[in-house]
């Protein structure tokens, strides 16, 4: 790897840093990435800042750097259990992602979570990993059903993502294969 946790065809996984607030503010203002994903549009470059010193500011989140651009165009990452939504086990994790919309249906994000996928079994050592999307945005549920997530019939209310009361989600699961 050259400089990332995680490194695909065209993208690295590498820590959020503070220069990278006005790059994340760009992507994370538009009203259409972030409500799919379960966070309200960034008004400001100080609030991607207080963004990345709050929320990705860990060992277990990365920016998705386009190496075409070096720029951060996404973000990856995984909770453990404790810190998920979904009741998980000791030995799973969530993922959770989300993309800039200039980049969407170009299989950047199926790149990308195949390649957290299997550092997550590998590297980590997970046994199972659930990712959730709500109903209303098909297309992150079709991009784990890519990477082989499974609907787990399961339907949940995350009350703590942005209207995360009104819109259900779709509970996934994919189990390490010997």
């Amino acid at each position: 790897m050259s400089g990332g946790i995680i490194e695909t065809r065209r993208l690295l996984f590498r820590p959020w840093t503070e220069a990278d607030a006005e790059a994340l503010f760009k992507y994370a203002s538009d009203p259409d990435v972030g409500p799919r994903a379960g966070w309200p549009p960034h008004t400001s470059v100080e609030d991607s800042l207080s963004v990345i010193r709050t929320f990705f500011a860990n060992d277990h989140t990365w920016a998705l750097e386009l190496k075409e651009t070096s720029e951060p165009i996404g973000c990856m990452g995984y909770y453990i259990y404790g810190e998920s939504n979904i009741g998980i086990g000791e030995n799973d994790a969530e993922l959770g992602y989300w993309i800039a919309k200039p980049y969407w249906n170009q299989g950047l994000c199926t790149e990308a979570l195949r390649a957290i996928i299997d550092y997550c079994f590998n590297k980590r050592g997970f046994l199972t990993l659930w990712s959730d999307f709500f109903v209303d945005n098909p297309a992150s549920g079709r991009v784990m059903e890519k990477c082989g997530f499974r609907d787990t019939g399961a339907i949940n209310w995350c009350s703590h993502l942005y209207r995360g009361d009104e819109r259900p989600v779709k509970v996934m699961r994919l189990d390490y294969a010997l």
